[in-house]
């Protein structure tokens, strides 16, 4: 009798499993990012069984009508080579229809992808530098707990391609993080978030108006970080600014990844987005 290999949606304490996985791949998950990504979506997970035993998972979460993300794309190694990664594949862009699906792949699997007709839009480069621990806020950073959340979504809208309210409550009200926003003279210009990973800490988002809000926001949350406890920050290849910040900061390059559409260039600022939110949800 042969094995049965089926693909059904995640339950919520499945996605720690996900989770786990990609912990193990190397990619450092933050500690609450399980509850935060189901958030976004809860029917945007998928589990590969085989005989009822988890092998592999995807996620593809969608954002609005028009918007749409793949992450989490995992098969156990045992179990890799054996095609069940691709009904996986085929199931979260199924899910994701005619959107613009973006996703952040490692920079070896760019062919694998465009043949799905994902089309290379920048790279995105993951640095490492070290918290001070120094608590430090410069004039104009409040925390983003004072920001009436309406203003928040209206700013976050400009960053990112559609509308992820669930998401956003979730991630800025979860434990063990920390986030600043910035005001300036008309309203919001940036804020950025800080929250405790399986290796020390990962900033993300951190969207600014201009590198010198971008640094007030950064020194204000690499403050938040325990002294000398690492902390990492994903920064789109071109904005050059985000760059500079980082090595100004003696953050180190540790790898990077592939940011590519279905459908092309969202329109986003890039030069104001001086950190992703995260590699597995956009």
């Amino acid at each position: 009798m042969g094995e049965e290999y089926t693909i059904r949606r995640m339950r919520r304490d499945e996605v720690e499993l996900a989770i786990d996985w990609a912990a193990a791949e190397g990619w450092n998950p933050g500690l609450h990012d399980a509850d935060c990504f189901y958030s976004a979506d809860p029917e945007g997970f998928f589990i590969g069984l085989l005989d009822d035993e988890p092998v592999g998972c995807i996620s593809a979460v969608a954002y609005g009508r028009t918007f749409g993300f793949l992450g989490l794309y995992i098969v156990r190694r045992e179990f890799r080579g054996r095609g069940f990664g691709m009904d996986l594949w085929r199931e979260g862009m199924d899910r994701l229809g005619e959107r613009n699906i973006g996703l952040d792949g490692v920079v070896l699997q760019q062919e694998n992808y465009k043949k799905s007709g994902f089309q290379l839009f920048h790279r995105s480069v993951r640095y490492q530098g070290r918290g001070t621990g120094d608590g430090a806020l410069d004039t104009g950073v409040v925390s983003l707990l004072e920001v009436p959340f309406d203003d928040l979504l209206s700013y976050d809208r400009l960053h990112f391609p559609d509308q992820r309210d669930g998401f956003l409550r979730k991630w800025t009200g979860q434990p063990d993080s920390v986030s600043f926003a910035f005001h300036g003279d008309e309203g919001l210009a940036g804020y950025g978030l800080l929250r405790r990973s399986r290796l020390g800490f990962k900033i993300g988002p951190l969207f600014a108006e201009d590198e010198k809000i971008a640094e007030s926001l950064f020194s204000a949350l690499r403050g938040a970080a325990e002294k000398d406890a690492p902390v990492f920050l994903d920064v789109p290849k071109p904005n050059l600014a985000a760059r500079r910040l980082a090595e100004r900061h003696r953050m180190e390059k540790t790898f990077e990844t592939a940011r590519m559409y279905t459908k092309g260039d969202p329109g986003l600022p890039i030069c104001e987005i001086f950190g992703v939110t995260t590699f597995e949800l956009g």
